[in-house]
């Protein structure tokens, strides 16, 4: 069961920042599988300018100022916690051990520690004259007191995995039942004796530390989404299913590839998911599209900049209280009778807001008249002292407003002053896209997505079986073209596109064919 009124987050920014945002005490599981410390360039996984410069802070030295910026970050992670909660760290061999002893037993405590997770995985054969090839990940396990709590689960082995690490040879009865010869005991004089199969497998193993049955993810696995370091979802589903319960709430704040969200999504925990890369965020944003049904929990998608188009066209009361806010004053509670005033600052000055652009002379008349209504004092005060009289918040100002803004000024020494939203927050419009279907054969088409952003496009992601009701589902997660060559039964189809860029933002436009052989 989710927590009444916790809302479901995705944030693009750095977490260092977002975590000031989090409550303390508030999580139940925190995931993090930070960059590895390989200074290798493949920790730039995904491009972003903002990926690049964190690549280059972060590898500026050595292992000393690797374990600096994650010390600074799992210090305010662990502020997050509840007593009861729980951390995982995923590392590799380059800097496990200065984690272990510079991060997470200062922080935790050594008597905090729980396990270091073995994930033992193959990979292709390399022969190295220095040195055996390392096939394994770490995963440190702390919990944030001594109330931290703990799951029994089982592995997940398949039938066939566990017969092969059974070691035994498997006979059959007359009906078919499988059975092998149970010989543990012998050294205690107990004699080998007739086991059934299925009740062996029905019993099952508990976990130990050392995570042998979850391979990699391979190239063509149906798990995979085009993310280089990608984590199994059986990894996540296990490390979850262990440290929470349904409702509890999961922080990974390097979100990667969008897995430890998606899993927990799909096992009813409440999530937390934070990555610097816009890239990173808009393939988690698709990911949690594509499994969501009706059933599935809502969540916001933070961005760093506002959408311009849900701002312009939102609620006109939400957005003046909003944006009131943000610009630091108290909004007018009443929505009707305000006499043109909106909210005030804090000493007092009116404030109007118009969802509007292109605001003409007219309403900075009005809003002049309706300020020396509101509080004739304070006005007659501030035109006497130079001081400003009013505020007016909109998209845009025409012309006309502009000048007669002056002339308050010049003849009657009364300041209004203009404040674009874009002077309060950042906002953005979204990409602009076209879709273009051009046949080759029959059967073969070939699609052609133009898409322009004064951000810049990032990449595109393609739904050749787009429902309107459905939603976007992507076929392709990431394609840096926009070009694709696709062959059909015949048949109608809608085919959709998606333009990213490199702020998060994006469009779609679709394109209907219909396949006749």
């Amino acid at each position: 069961m989710f927590q009444n009124g916790f809302t479901n987050k995705l944030i693009l920014g750095d977490n260092l920042k977002a975590l000031n945002g989090i409550e303390d005490n508030s999580i139940d599981l925190i995931y993090l599988d930070p960059p590895f410390f390989s200074n290798q360039s493949y920790e730039v996984i995904w491009g972003d300018k903002e990926e690049v410069r964190s690549f280059e802070d972060r590898f500026e030295g050595n292992i000393e100022n690797y374990i600096s910026w994650l010390y600074e970050r799992v210090e305010l992670m662990y502020k997050k916690l509840k007593p009861t909660g729980s951390m995982f760290l995923h590392c590799d061999w380059h800097a496990n051990a200065n984690i272990r002893v510079e991060i997470l037993d200062k922080l935790f405590g050594r008597n905090n520690f729980r396990n270091e997770i073995i994930w033992h995985y193959k990979g292709r054969e390399k022969y190295n004259e220095k040195k055996v090839q390392s096939r394994y990940d770490s995963i440190f396990f702390y919990g944030k007191t001594e109330k931290m709590r703990i799951n029994y689960v089982k592995f997940d082995w398949d039938k066939e995995d566990r017969v092969k690490m059974l070691r035994r040879k498997i006979h059959k009865d007359t009906d078919g039942r499988e059975w092998f010869w149970e010989t543990r005991g012998q050294a205690n004089g107990i004699e080998p004796y007739k086991k059934y199969l299925d009740e062996y497998l029905e019993k099952g193993e508990a976990l130990n530390d050392v995570w042998v049955d979850i391979p990699m993810l391979r190239g063509n696995h149906p798990e995979r989404i085009g993310y280089p370091t990608q984590k199994p979802e059986l990894l996540l589903e296990r490390i979850i299913k262990l440290a929470t319960n349904e409702g509890d709430t999961v922080l990974d704040p390097f979100v990667g590839g969008g897995t430890t969200i998606a899993v927990a999504d799909r096992l009813g925990r409440n999530w937390i998911g934070i990555d610097l890369s816009a890239m990173a965020i808009k393939v988690s944003d698709l990911r949690l599209k594509k499994q969501h049904n009706v059933f599935s929990q809502p969540y916001d998608l933070i961005l760093r900049k506002y959408d311009y188009e849900i701002l312009r066209n939102s609620e006109a009361f939400e957005f003046e209280s909003w944006i009131i806010k943000q610009f630091g004053g108290i909004s007018n509670e009443r929505q009707r009778s305000d006499q043109g005033i909106d909210g005030k600052t804090t000493d007092g000055i009116p404030i109007q807001v118009k969802r509007s652009d292109n605001i003409d002379v007219n309403k900075i008349k009005n809003f002049w008249a309706s300020i020396q209504q509101f509080d004739k004092n304070l006005y007659e005060k501030n035109v006497a002292e130079g001081k400003i009289t009013g505020y007016f918040i909109a998209f845009s100002f025409g012309r006309g407003a502009v000048e007669f803004i002056a002339t308050l000024k010049n003849k009657y020494n009364t300041i209004i002053k203009l404040v674009k939203v874009s002077d309060i927050v950042d906002y953005i419009r979204k990409p602009e896209v076209s879709l273009s279907a051009n046949p080759i054969t029959n059967d073969e088409y070939e699609f052609i997505a133009k898409a322009q952003s004064e951000y810049g496009i990032d990449f595109y992601s393609w739904d050749f079986s787009h429902d309107e009701e459905v939603g976007f589902k992507p076929d392709i997660w990431i394609d840096k073209t926009g070009k694709k060559t696709k062959k059909f039964s015949e048949g109608e189809y809608q085919i959709a596109v998606q333009a990213n860029d490199n702020e998060g933002f994006d469009n779609t436009d679709k394109v209907k064919i219909k396949v006749k052989k």
